[in-house]
């Protein structure tokens, strides 16, 4: 009995530390964010967006998806911000030239190339430069 008890005692000890860990990743995307739509001011949300080029997609740890459209900067966040990471490029199966909250997204890890997960977007919030 004392041997479950050191178990779970060691055990939450461990945790700890990786929960504090997993905070301070979705603070760092959300200051992150907060820097990249300084100057602007939120939009009525959208459920698709005109997403010509792919290179202008950005994965922000534990937020969501950027997508800078030059004057307009798109993001959409997901519904499990903890399954998203810095190190997911998402891969999209999308139809014609517009990026919808309802395409299939999935992430692939960039260094291993194996799946990681299944991202669901939420509506896309357009921020433009304030006049």
């Amino acid at each position: 009995m004392k041997s479950i008890a050191l178990g779970l005692a060691g055990m939450t000890m461990l945790a700890a530390p990786l929960a504090a860990s997993a905070q301070s990743v979705a603070e760092r995307g959300e200051a992150r964010l907060a820097q990249m739509l300084e100057g602007r001011v939120a939009g009525t949300p959208v459920s698709c967006i005109p997403a010509m080029r792919d290179n202008r997609l950005q994965v922000i740890d534990r937020v969501g998806l950027v997508y800078d459209a030059g004057k307009t900067i798109y993001v959409a966040r997901v519904n499990n911000p903890n399954s998203l990471n810095g190190n997911d490029v998402p891969i999209i199966e999308r139809f014609g030239s517009q990026l919808c909250r309802h395409d299939v997204t999935r992430t692939v890890d960039r260094y291993n190339g194996f799946v990681s997960g299944a991202v669901f977007l939420q509506d896309f919030v357009p921020y433009t430069k304030a006049d």
